[in-house]
């Protein structure tokens, strides 16, 4: 799980738990100003993860790491699909994030409202 919180003009992604060790990543920094929408599709996490490195993917049970699809690089940390949102940025080393978080709505809020 990720727990996502705002720094000056950036927002920090918090990667708790054995999650870090699942996503070999502990925290992401992105600058609010490269967040280009935040919103949950559950279709679109349904779909193949494509190439993991680093990461771990385990079929219904965990996604986490590091994952290409199409030359995008994609960052990914959901367990609980239900609780998972797509942040799309630019400008930066992932040109996606998939995460999970405590409360979706809340999230998408903070990251779209937060450009600000």
């Amino acid at each position: 799980m990720i727990e996502i919180s705002k720094q000056d003009n950036r927002f920090i992604f918090e990667v708790k738990g054995m999650h870090k060790l699942w996503a070999f990543k502990s925290q992401l920094e992105i600058p609010a100003e490269h967040i280009i929408d935040a919103h949950q599709d559950f279709s679109e996490i349904s779909e193949w993860r494509g190439l993991k490195m680093p990461g771990t993917y385990v079929p219904y049970l965990i996604t986490a790491g590091t994952f290409y699809v199409n030359g995008t690089k994609i960052f990914w940390d959901v367990v609980n699909k239900e609780k998972s949102i797509i942040v799309n940025v630019k400008d930066e080393n992932y040109q996606q994030l998939i995460i999970e978080v405590e409360n979706p709505e809340d999230a998408i809020k903070m990251l779209t409202k937060g450009k600000d």
